[in-house]
């Protein structure tokens, strides 16, 4: 019988073909917009968006989602000519070891304006963040996803505004950290995601933010301000729509990566506790000395913080937009803690508009995300004027008041001085355990003398000065004042229990770090019933 001559094996399977295809689109993705758009970049001071994401994440942790999304350029055989990549980055990578998504505008392919596939792209950033409980990181340059005029006349008619996707920008807020930088001129929508962030900064000199640019401006209301005066940093962290200014996009990426330090990647989790290395029981001797016996006189708010907190933890939110309150993240014993104080430099510490919408946002952001909040009081009660009605301080006081009522999370206040009236009352609230110290130097009551005095004693002090002229009047008023001076002294008020502790000063650290472990200890018991419940998710 003849042999079968044998059948040579198959070549085998291989998509190498197919691959090589994929890396040549990459490659072409990765030119952004062209050698000359990144040399423009470059020339502003400014990075490229795969540099700046370089820079944000751990080395080598980013994984690029769309890498190919963008308009080819086809040849009449159909083969790609070309591809102008999508002006868009979305991917997840690590800071610190924690996953993030990382959400990034390409300055360099037509400013960041709209463009094939950028608003899935984004839209996808949202949802991955939503869905995988891990903050949202956002890179702002440009216009951010949205309009530009050229695109109308591309697509041959008009639309009214979609804002695909809005509704997980504003659902993210009270599920998982969102942070965001302003890294170029950023109108429009751009602006609005980075102001649509829970910590928010915006680079000096080479970025902006504005609703519209100089432009747009000087046609719809005749007036012509350059870009820094319509919109840098200084304008804008004065005015609160941006947290921190930043030196550098390296100094703006730092502080994101300090911020997401010490919240939880989501509301499903408890604020990460570092190892201490700051002994709980430090004692300062200057905290014994730094509040001025003469209550008129000013002191270094920002000083006690540094001496109480762990050395070097203590990072400020919004510092240049309502001065009289501070706001900061800060550990004791490695627990992060939310920090609210009374600055004495500025209105002496009384609470203006601006500080009571600045400390609202405050505390939401700490009560929605479980970090204990501990409240320095040097409170003279609100700033009172025709200045401060007009800006409505009674009524953004009020929120600020009610905030601190729905706080749900471990609160405890140290009166350092004064403690005043409705705006002092806000310390805390008073229908749950008033966790609280006094120093020696504190005082308080319904409004401080100096203004009650002449209101209470008006009938004395007028028949004084009938009969004896201003001298008489004077001396009327020092009597009172002495009077009423014993009364205020807080001893009086640890016998009556209407303050639980007086301390010295020098054990706060101590007792603070204490309270913070047991407070640590609430919020991860928390944890385990779920997601804080709110009447209404967080705002920014």
């Amino acid at each position: 019988m003849a042999r079968m001559p044998e059948q040579a094996d198959p070549p085998p399977v291989t998509w190498e073909p197919e691959l090589a295809e994929l890396r040549r689109r990459q490659e072409l993705a990765r030119r952004m917009g062209g050698a000359e758009r990144v040399a423009r970049q470059h020339a502003s001071g400014r990075g490229t968006v795969r540099e700046r994401i370089d820079q944000l994440l751990d080395a080598g942790s980013f994984e690029e989602t769309g890498s190919v999304a963008g308009v080819g350029s086809y040849g009449a055989d159909g083969a790609l000519e070309d591809l102008l990549p999508a002006n868009m980055l979305v991917g997840q990578g690590t800071v610190e070891g924690r996953r993030v998504v990382v959400q990034a505008d390409d300055f360099t392919v037509r400013g960041g304006a709209a463009d094939a596939a950028i608003w899935e792209k984004m839209v996808w950033a949202e949802r991955a963040a939503h869905e995988l409980r891990l903050p949202l990181v956002r890179l702002v340059d440009g216009t951010g996803g949205g309009g530009s005029v050229k695109t109308l006349e591309s697509m041959g008619f008009s639309y009214v505004p979609p804002l695909p996707g809005f509704e997980l920008d504003v659902a993210n807020l009270s599920r998982v950290p969102v942070v965001a930088a302003a890294l170029g001129p950023c109108a429009g929508l751009g602006a609005a995601r980075v102001v649509l962030s829970h910590f928010s900064v915006i680079v000096r000199g080479s970025a902006q933010l504005f609703v519209a640019g100089p432009p747009v401006v000087a046609w719809a209301m005749n007036e012509t301000p350059d870009k820094e005066e319509l919109g840098g940093s200084r304008a804008q962290t004065r005015a609160g729509a941006v947290d921190n200014e930043a030196a550098t996009e390296e100094d703006a990426f730092a502080q994101m990566r300090r911020f997401l330090s010490y919240l939880p990647s989501s509301v499903w989790e408890a604020p990460p506790v570092v190892a201490a290395t700051d002994p709980a029981d430090r004692r300062e001797e200057e905290l014994l000395g730094i509040v001025p016996r003469d209550e008129r006189k000013p002191y270094a708010m920002r000083r006690v913080l540094e001496l109480v907190f762990d050395t070097g933890s203590v990072f400020e939110l919004g510092a240049r937009f309502g001065r009289s309150s501070i706001t900061a993240l800060a550990r004791l014993g490695g627990v992060p803690v939310g920090v609210i104080a009374s600055d004495p430099k500025f209105y002496a510490g009384g609470l203006t508009a601006e500080a009571a919408e600045k400390v609202t946002r405050f505390v939401d952001l700490c009560d929605q995300f479980r970090l204990p909040v501990v409240n320095l009081v040097d409170q003279p009660g609100f700033v009172v004027g025709t200045a401060s009605e007009r800006s409505g301080t009674m009524r953004r006081g009020a929120r600020m008041l009610a905030a601190t009522m729905q706080a749900q999370v471990p609160w405890c206040s140290v009166i350092v001085r004064k403690c005043y009236g409705i705006a002092g009352a806000a310390h805390g609230d008073g229908s749950r355990l008033n966790q609280r110290w006094a120093w020696p130097s504190g005082n308080w009551g319904s409004l401080p003398i100096a203004g009650g005095l002449e209101a209470a004693y008006r009938r004395d002090l007028e028949a004084a000065e009938a009969a004896g002229g201003p001298e008489a009047r004077a001396a009327v008023r020092a009597e009172v004042e002495a009077r009423l001076g014993a009364v205020l002294s807080p001893f009086r008020s640890a016998e009556r229990f209407s303050i639980e502790e007086v301390v010295d000063p020098r054990d706060t650290r101590r007792l603070l770090c204490a309270w913070a472990q047991n407070a640590a200890r609430i919020v991860a018991q928390d944890v385990v019933a779920g997601p804080p419940v709110r009447l209404r998710g967080y705002r920014p």
